[in-house]
């Protein structure tokens, strides 16, 4: 005979172990479903002794159950303790199976067979129990594990941690806890920044690489599992790295056929997707109500909170406003217009186009992190160069960007829905140009945590930014008259692809005629003449490749590889055909450039008996530049080995424009033929050292040029960041008395960065400078242009952009 319930709660998570003790505190006839011997089987298998948080810290606990942070085994046991003083009831060992019926008369039936009439059901299951698994070759090798229970079992071995989460993170870190346990570990993020982890575990992790503890692989993805190895994609091309034990923690996804099974929709085919929920969290199946990280909301203090407030409005209560409801109305009160909470949430996500798939509980924890703003018609949003890299929605009205910097009059529109200010967001880039409102209107603005977070959680709005911030970029490289409605088809067929470094986009001799738009990174363009790779150009991004083979017909007359990682826009061949049939000047446009490339082919092809020595030699010279960063370079010094005469003018030059401390070090760096390669920024496009900037010092000038400004704390995370070791940390040094009274009176060391004998010796009596982080800003604002350059006497030292100096149009010019 089956038992019957007011409330059946599966899973004794956070979530559900509040919501049975709300129903216990209210007398509601109940019970807690549990598939395990224990409660709240997530934290259970938290690995030992790991500090649990308690955020967000601002938002307020509204559960019958306590919870502060802490001890996992103390949470646990303050749980067991109040569960058991509260008479909850708990059945364990009963996993449901089914839910059938409707709302007032659902039957429950666990695997063991017993039957629960329940007239509501609450599912709390959470989402751990299906992990996202590794998807490439050796993925299901014994040695890969989905789950930490002990860091102290693992002694001597070198371990990788797979994700950039809260979970891998923390596994990380208690992994290499302990020196006396000998563990090499490492973690891979395959981004640069860690959006879904929370700010203190991030800390904690930097704090770990510094110390030694861990190794931290960003824009690093795992290419194949093999035993005792890992072979890893990186920025630079795959290498293999020892690993006898591989932890994945990649996040998980709901049990999506059980959860259908209940007659409960999705808000889309997303496998990260979420059950669509009203705001009293019941789901489209009326009577069962679905909390806690199933609803999107991983926290604790979140779910915790849901499990009392699902209870309530259960109960009848339609008064009770959620715990974070002060703190929404605090940011919606400064607006002109009188709206409830409930209702600027469903304004804003309806009228914004990345918030368009939300959840009205996503919705609640998205603004907690984002701020709403209404402007005047004329008002500046931002100005051009202003550092910054909040992403904008507007919600209602429109603004105008100042396209031409010396006419501001020339504008272009952005209406109601749409986003601005994703260059920043993606490349971390100053503001590109001014923008203001075009009359009255409504704004969010995003952080950059919080969009990142956004697009990596809520695949409809990653969607969404990538075909907007798409859209833009075809139209500000192809001009040629075109407007947003014209380059829809070609959207619509276009597909962003991840290209590891060395990997081709276009193979010579293939058949093909799609168009390829770098996004991120570089191409390199190489020709087989003679049986050996000729190095044709360099393509930085911003470029696109593959019009000759659309318009001209034929196979592919060259190879198009990448030169670090890179991420293209795949254009199909037929939607650009129809499109440049359509503006007869984008076509003029595709065979201007055609005839370009055209040019450099028929040159190799005429002159490769007649200076074959001269290509090997470039190619293998602009292989080597490429291998030594100018592949992501926007600025590159070089040095003529034939005409430098070793004086050092380049450094001394360099320290007596920046406050006696030189940006370079001329005979660092590698060396091949007669090229050097000195020790100086490269001024990336992507630039590593920005990814971890506390107080974001890190910029990009009006030039391309990446400077630190005065707010830099000197904590050093720019220089770990930097792979090319040109960043380093120093304190100004004392002033030095002027070149004159050196010159005639011997005063001071002379020109060029000093001693450390003599700053040590001139240095003010009890003070010791901070140290700040050190690196070349290509000599921003001094008259003149970069000082190394102006100071060498011989012309040996040059700066210089990679697509002007890697290609054989060089020659071609030099030739003639």
């Amino acid at each position: 005979m089956s038992q019957r319930y007011r409330i059946a709660i599966i899973g004794s998570g956070p979530a559900g172990l509040s919501a049975a003790g709300r129903a216990a505190q209210l007398g509601l006839s109940h019970i807690l479903l549990e598939k395990t011997d224990h409660l709240s089987d997530t934290i259970y298998k938290y690995q030992k002794g790991k500090h649990v948080m308690a955020t967000p810290s601002q938002l307020v606990l509204r559960s019958d159950l306590d919870f502060e942070a802490g001890k996992r085994e103390a949470v646990l046991g303050t749980w067991n303790d109040q569960a058991a003083a509260q008479k909850i009831n708990v059945a364990y060992n009963a996993e449901v199976k089914g839910i059938a019926g409707q709302k007032g008369a659902f039957t429950l039936t666990t695997t063991a067979g017993q039957v629960i009439e329940a007239e509501t059901v609450v599912l709390a299951i959470g989402t751990q129990g299906n992990p996202n698994l590794l998807r490439c070759p050796g993925g299901g090798l014994p040695h890969v594990q989905y789950q930490l229970d002990d860091p102290g079992e693992y002694i001597d071995e070198h371990i990788t941690v797979i994700g950039s989460g809260d979970a891998g993170i923390e596994n990380a870190l208690g992994l290499a806890a302990d020196p006396a346990q000998r563990n090499i570990v490492t973690i891979l993020n395959r981004g640069a920044d860690f959006a879904r982890a929370k700010s203190a575990n991030v800390k904690l992790l930097m704090e770990a690489r510094d110390n030694g503890r861990v190794m931290v692989r960003t824009e690093t993805s795992p290419a194949e599992v093999r035993p005792g190895e890992l072979v890893l994609d990186t920025r630079d091309g795959q290498e293999s790295i020892r690993c006898d034990r591989v932890i994945a923690r990649m996040g998980s996804a709901a049990p999506r056929a059980f959860v259908e099974s209940c007659g409960i929709e999705f808000t889309s085919a997303d496998r990260e997707a979420f059950p669509k929920l009203s705001p009293v969290f019941e789901t489209t199946e009326p009577g069962i109500f679905v909390i806690g990280a199933l609803a999107g909301y991983p926290l604790i203090k979140h779910c915790m909170n849901q499990g009392y407030d699902v209870v309530e409005f259960i109960n009848g209560n339609r008064s009770l406003k959620p715990a974070d409801e002060p703190i929404l109305e605090a940011k919606f009160a400064r607006l002109p217009q009188r709206r409830s909470v409930e209702q600027w949430l469903e304004y804003l996500r309806a009228n914004v186009s990345i918030l368009n798939e939300l959840s009205p509980l996503q919705m609640r924890e998205f603004m907690l992190d984002s701020e709403v703003r209404s402007y005047e018609g004329g008002e500046v949003v931002f100005e051009r160069l202003d550092a910054g890299s909040s992403l904008f929605g507007i919600a209602d009205g429109s603004v105008l960007v100042e396209v031409n910097k010396d006419d501001p009059s020339i504008t272009v529109p952005i209406e109601t829905g749409s986003i601005f200010g994703e260059v920043g967001l993606i490349s971390g880039r100053r503001r590109g140009a001014t923008v203001r409102a075009a009359g009255e209107c409504l704004l969010v603005e995003v952080s950059r945590t919080a969009a990142l977070k956004l697009m990596a959680s809520v695949p409809a709005a990653k969607r969404a930014v990538t075909r907007i911030s798409t859209e833009r970029q075809l139209l500000q490289m192809f001009g040629a008259g075109l407007a947003s409605a014209d380059v829809q088809e070609v959207l619509d067929s276009s597909e962003i692809l991840s290209v590891r470094a060395g990997q081709p986009i276009i193979t010579e001799g293939e058949e093909g005629d799609d168009i390829f738009v770098i996004r991120q990174g570089s191409m390199v363009v190489e020709k087989n003449v003679g049986g050996k790779p000729v190095f044709l150009s360099y393509l930085p991004a911003g470029s696109y490749v593959g019009e000759m083979a659309l318009i001209a017909g034929g196979k592919r007359s060259a190879t198009v590889k990448a030169a670090i990682k890179s991420e293209v826009i795949k254009l199909q061949g037929a939607a650009f055909r129809r499109l440049m049939e359509k503006k007869p000047a984008l076509l003029e446009r595709a065979r201007r450039d055609m005839a370009a490339r055209q040019d450099i082919n028929a040159f190799v092809e005429s002159r490769k008996d007649s200076f074959s020595g001269v290509v090997d030699m470039y190619s293998a010279t602009a292989k080597f530049l490429v291998d030594n960063g100018i592949g992501e370079a926007t600025d590159v010094l070089l040095i003529d080995e034939n005409l430098c005469v070793g004086c050092d003018n380049c450094e001394k030059a360099c320290a007596d424009s920046h406050d006696g401390l030189s940006r370079l070090d001329r005979e660092a760096g590698r060396t091949y033929a007669h090229l050097h390669v000195p020790t100086s920024c490269r001024h990336c496009e992507h630039p590593h050292c920005m990814a971890d900037c506390p107080p974001d010092a890190i910029h990009r000038g009006p030039d391309g040029e990446v400077f630190i400004d005065e707010t830099c704390i000197g904590c050093g995370n720019c220089q770990r960041n930097c792979p090319y070791g040109v960043i380093r940390m120093d304190s100004v040094p004392p002033p030095k008395p002027g070149l004159l009274s050196w010159l005639f009176l011997g005063l001071g060391p002379g020109p060029g960065e000093p001693s450390k004998k003599w700053r040590y010796a001139n240095k003010v009596p009890g003070m010791e400078p901070p140290k700040k982080a050190i690196k070349c800003d290509m000599c921003s604002g001094i008259e003149g242009g970069p000082a190394c350059v102006r100071a060498c006497p011989t012309g040996a030292a040059i700066r210089v952009s990679p697509e002007d100096f890697l290609s054989v149009s060089r020659l071609e010019r030099e030739q003639a």
